[in-house]
């Protein structure tokens, strides 16, 4: 590694992945009890004849919108449906429709990427690759979600896309998802609601599903005089299991016209930065990891995405006193037979955490505190670290001056990812002219990278709006440390 540096070359494509306004997914509206009925009663009051008319008019504007738009409709109704009504199916469907809004994922802004590589290589050229790439979706209300575009990367490193999904739709809720009763346990331990709600877990097995919890709360209930502190611990835990939930997609829907959209209390105003990574275990299987920050408005909750396909996903929570704050991310691989993440416990510096347990994290150490001009506000991660034959590479986020962010990157020990060998004095990535303008001006940010024929592919975000990719040698990279 070299005492001084030089600049490093990045050759930025021409790919720009913009808001697409167009990419509208449906969502449950509905008012006040009291506009409920006088809107279905206005309904029930026109004839067989207008109901036809009206819902073939409304059918042939959304159809090609959405998937099936009649079951969306049917859904909806039945969410609102008055008993003891007889009606046909097509003044059911008509009803629905005013329960249904449109909603536009992407229409403020598509960023924060990240890259792993597809689990399907088939079908292809020989030196090309497969990757997924995930992106940070907000529209209205400044709600986020997560997108998905797959692409062939070729040997120069260059991304060829595949076209996207015209019709974006929501993955399906898995009904009677497991729940481990340790990690209850943990968490309410954690933020100090366990005592108040222990007696729950006396009718619970080690796994239990969400039935089996609610039957429990209900004989805790008929033997405890419950006062406020028991209700809002007991809110509590059905908060958390709430944060905790298994969705899937139709196999056949194209994977960019897959959206994970908040689902839960602890997610409701989104699901920010996911930083995706393909983790192999000691038997050389696989799976694919996602930490990410679910928000409700007001808390940050770590969370964790686990899928083997992305068609199911499992949604947890990560438990434990280091599970705290933005930016968690696990290194692909356990390292003396034990998981390691990265983090930024107190909003300032890098740390590394160590567990038996993926998703139980105390006891972060720190490793680096900001060090140059760029980075003095605060430091982070970028992406999962990157296994090269020199070390471990982490590319790392800084702010400096006039709230500007800039990408960074450093080597941490193979053997020891406690120890730096290596870093680099300067941005490995700022933003030009042309990328500082937008939502948040002078940012340029990335939640995940991949090492592809020495090339490091980095899809990174601009200014909180926009997307586009960057490509560097690693070897140049690593030659340019100090």
């Amino acid at each position: 590694m070299n005492v001084k540096s030089s600049p490093i070359n990045v050759n930025k494509q021409g790919i720009r992945f913009a808001p697409d306004d167009s990419r509208v997914i449906t969502k449950f509206y509905s008012p006040n009890k009291k506009r409920i009925h006088h809107i279905i009663n206005r309904i029930l009051d026109l004839s067989d004849q207008e109901v036809s008319l009206i819902l073939k008019q409304i059918l042939k504007r959304f159809s090609h919108r959405h998937g099936d738009i009649k079951r969306v409709f049917k859904d909806n109704y039945d969410r609102v449906a008055l008993k003891n009504i007889d009606i046909s199916l097509e003044r059911r469907l008509l009803i629905g429709s005013y329960f249904t809004m449109e909603y536009s994922i992407e229409s403020v802004a598509l960023f924060n990427p990240s890259i792993v590589i597809h689990p399907n290589q088939g079908y292809l050229n020989g030196g090309d690759l497969r990757v997924i790439i995930s992106f940070r979706a907000v529209g209205e209300g400044h709600v986020s979600s997560i997108v998905f575009r797959e692409g062939v990367i070729n040997i120069n490193g260059d991304l060829i896309l595949e076209p996207k999904s015209p019709i974006v739709e929501r993955p399906k809720i898995i009904p009677n998802p497991k729940y481990i009763k340790k990690d209850f346990v943990l968490k309410l331990k954690e933020i100090n609601a366990y005592n108040l709600v222990k007696d729950i877990f006396n009718d619970l097995l080690d796994e239990f599903t969400i039935e089996e919890l609610h039957e429990s709360i209900e004989k805790f209930k008929k033997n405890t005089k419950i006062d406020y502190y028991y209700n809002e611990a007991i809110e509590t835990l059905l908060w958390l299991a709430g944060s905790t939930y298994e969705v899937e997609f139709d196999n056949e829907l194209s994977l960019s016209g897959r959206v994970i959209f908040p689902l839960s209390k602890s997610d409701i105003k989104g699901l920010e930065d996911a930083r995706f990574m393909l983790f192999e275990d000691e038997k050389g299987n696989k799976r694919y990891y996602a930490t990410y920050s679910a928000f409700n408005g007001l808390t940050i909750l770590p969370q964790l995405i686990e899928t083997k396909d992305f068609v199911q996903f499992r949604i947890s929570t990560l438990i434990g006193s280091g599970s705290q704050n933005k930016g968690m991310v696990l290194f692909p691989e356990k390292i003396y037979g034990k998981y390691m993440m990265v983090s930024r416990n107190d909003s300032e510096n890098l740390f590394i955490m160590i567990s038996e347990n993926i998703h139980y994290w105390e006891n972060p150490i720190m490793i680096r505190k900001p060090a140059f001009y760029w980075e003095f506000y605060q430091i982070g991660n970028c992406s999962p670290p990157l296994k090269t034959e020199k070390g471990w590479l982490l590319l790392t986020h800084g702010v400096g001056p006039v709230r500007t962010y800039c990408i960074g990157a450093m080597l941490l020990d193979l053997k020891d990812p406690l120890n730096i060998i290596g870093i680099l004095k300067e941005p490995l990535l700022f933003p030009n002219e042309n990328e500082r303008n937008g939502y948040v001006p002078n940012v340029v940010y990335s939640c995940g990278a991949l090492i592809y024929c020495d090339n490091l592919i980095l899809p990174y975000a601009m200014s909180d709006t926009r997307s586009g990719i960057a490509v560097f040698n690693v070897n140049e990279i690593l030659d340019n440390m100090i």
